[in-house]
Formats: C-alpha cells, sequence, structure tokens
C-alpha cells in the first residue's frame, strides 16, 4: 500500500469495520476519518514506515494538537494498520510500537448540589420546550447518562413504573440507567407533551426527546440547551452535559456509594475508569478523619 488516501478503499473498509462491527460511535468515526485523512495527506506518495508515523506524530506537536488529540490521532493510526495486517493486506504494522505523549491527567469538573438543584429548576416548565427540557436536564443527572445514550432513548426504553431505562453505552452496549423520583416525574409531565406535537406535526417518533419538529434531538442541540439553561443560573461556562454525569458520580461517592457501584451506575467497562471521581471526593475523607480525630485534626 503506497498511501492512504480519503478514497482509499482500505480506509473505507477500516471506517465500515470500526462503524458496524467494533460500535464506535458516529463521533469517534467521524474523528478517526479526519485522523486518517490527515495522517493520508502527510504520507502523499510515500511508504509508511515506523520512521514516516515517528514523524507524523512529532508535526502533531509542532502544531500544537493538545496531548489528548495526539493520542487518539495516534491510536486511530495503529488501529487502521492493525486491521490492515489483521486482513493480510499489508505484512507489519509500521505504527504497533508508536507511543503518544502521556496526556496530563485533568480531574473532571462537577457542580455541587445547590448548584445542580438551580440548572435543574431552570427551564420553566410551561410548555413543550420547557417539559421537554426540565426532562432532558433530569434525566441526565439521574441517570448519569452519556449525552449520546439520552438522545438515543426511544419511549420503548422507559419503565417509569421501576424507575429504569434502557440505554445503549459505548461499543452499543446496553446497560440499565436507574431515574430517581424527580426524573421520573419530570417525564411524565413531558409525555403527553411529545404525543401532542406529535399529533399536530402529523409524524410518528419513537425517539423519546424530539424537537419541534418531532424529530430526535442531537447531541449538538443538548450542548446548546446546557449552554442556555447554564447561563440562566450562572454556572460556569464550560458547563457540559458531561459535567452532569461527572456530577452525579462524585455526589453518589459524596453519599457514601462504593466505587464498585458506581463503575455499574456509570457503564464503564474498567474500574480504573471510576476512579477518578475518588479525586474528588477528597474533602468528604477529611470530613469523616476531622470527626473521628477532633484533636489531632485540630493540631495539624
Amino acid at each position: 500500500m503506497k498511501n492512504v488516501s480519503p478514497l482509499d478503499g482500505n480506509l473505507r473498509d477500516f471506517i465500515r469495520h470500526i462503524h458496524a462491527e467494533k460500535g464506535f460511535s458516529e463521533h469517534t468515526v467521524r474523528a478517526y476519518t479526519r485522523d486518517l485523512q490527515q495522517f493520508g495527506q502527510f504520507l502523499g506518495d510515500q511508504t509508511p514506515t515506523r520512521l514516516i508515523v515517528r514523524q507524523f506524530v512529532s508535526s502533531l506537536g509542532e502544531g500544537l494538537s493538545s496531548p489528548r488529540t495526539i493520542g487518539r490521532k495516534v491510536a486511530a493510526v495503529r488501529s487502521y494498520f492493525r486491521f490492515l495486517v489483521r486482513h493480510g493486506r499489508i505484512d507489519s504494522n509500521p505504527a504497533a510500537s508508536i507511543r503518544p505523549p502521556r496526556p496530563e491527567k485533568r480531574l473532571p469538573s462537577f457542580l455541587n448540589l445547590a448548584q445542580v438543584e438551580s440548572l435543574l429548576a431552570s427551564p420553566q416548565v410551561d410548555g413543550f420546550l420547557g417539559t421537554r427540557d426540565r426532562a432532558i436536564l433530569e434525566t441526565l443527572y439521574s441517570g448519569g447518562l452519556r449525552v449520546s445514550e439520552l438522545v438515543g432513548l426511544d419511549v420503548g426504553d422507559l419503565d417509569l413504573s421501576s424507575g429504569v431505562t434502557r440505554a445503549m453505552g459505548k461499543g452499543r452496549k446496553e446497560r440499565l440507567a436507574l431515574l430517581g423520583g424527580p426524573a421520573v416525574s419530570a417525564i411524565r409531565v413531558y409525555l403527553p407533551q411529545r404525543e401532542r406535537l406529535l399529533r399536530d406535526k402529523h409524524v410518528a417518533d419513537k425517539a423519546l426527546f424530539i424537537n419541534r419538529s418531532g424529530k430526535r434531538l442531537t447531541t449538538r442541540s443538548v450542548g446548546r440547551l446546557l449552554e442556555k439553561y447554564s447561563l440562566l443560573s450562572g454556572l460556569p461556562k464550560d458547563t457540559s452535559p458531561h459535567t452532569l454525569r461527572h456530577s452525579f458520580a462524585t455526589h453518589l461517592l459524596d453519599a457514601g456509594a462504593d466505587l464498585r457501584s458506581v463503575q455499574e451506575l456509570l457503564g464503564h467497562a474498567s474500574l480504573a475508569t471510576t476512579q477518578v471521581y475518588t479525586h474528588l471526593t477528597t474533602h468528604r475523607i477529611r470530613e469523616v478523619y476531622d470527626r473521628a480525630f477532633p484533636v489531632r485534626a485540630a493540631n495539624n
């Protein structure tokens, strides 16, 4: 193989593989496609070698890409060549030994309980949009859902009597998410509004959360929705749907939930992924310590 052009049949096969067989999200598929197209432009007519892959990675650093972004691009290139080796299209993977720069460890941002309560109360539930938006915010927080899981929900996924919904997580792995009382109540208020809009528009859609045209909401629409209500609530500008997921996990740990339970509720494949939240609960541990050793704590 001489190059990796955007029209290369190998690339099309790889993208189809990670989407249909590996179950990568639409967002990841788009990112990998862009990454491999960028690598193809860098490669040109050269034969891909380990040296050229290293040069590509170095060029990314010179372009001021973040370590996290570089890591994803390296992963895309490495996975692509691994796919070609596995299918006998090349003999060896020139990116097999390439390692990206270690990303900076950033603690996830989260909201405190008062901030969450302010955000959840911000939509005015006096019509379709208000009741929908309240239900979206309550469901995101109560279920600890990824925004992709939220917009992928269908009405048939809900079991409101049990406070449970099915959610399609990463890698198209189905999981059960719990819904608290406020989320269930908000959804119950929203559903008649949803049905009325669908009748008025003469459309049928199984999606739980829809726009004013009766079509399924996108992740971008939910992101804009969070921006709007964060501004109204005076919350940080970088508040996003994932901030509510981080807040959900942090508040569970603060309330005494064990890490394994939080892992299950978040749908994390690895406990190591969940452990990042333990860094956010140091103040709870300190409070427990101070109550157990008041004199020693006072002398510190």
